[in-house]
């Protein structure tokens, strides 16, 4: 099942967009063409992702950090249901 989420991607400023959860990946999307074709459509697969952790700026920040050492950072407006899909789908524990 797919769950969506409003979000922005912090990459050279804030990015709106979606992410769009299921069990295998996170994907990313948004349609501003200003933004890198990388970042247009993001797929964060969940077997790479090694940690999630969060900050709270005026919005609740989750950084993605993936087995290749790369990080993405991404504004998500509603962590609790985010937190709670996460867990759900057996890829993220309760902190």
């Amino acid at each position: 099942m797919k769950h969506y989420f409003i979000c922005s991607l912090c990459h050279h400023g804030v990015l709106g967009g979606a992410l769009i959860v299921d069990e295998h990946v996170i994907n990313y999307k948004t349609g501003k063409i200003t933004v890198e074709r990388k970042y247009r459509d993001l797929i964060l697969n969940r077997d790479d992702i090694l940690s999630v952790s969060w900050k709270w700026a005026l919005f609740p920040k989750a950084t993605f950090e993936m087995k290749n050492g790369e990080k993405y950072s991404f504004i998500i407006f509603n962590k609790w249901r985010f937190k709670k899909c996460m867990i759900a789908t057996g890829s993220m524990s309760d902190p």
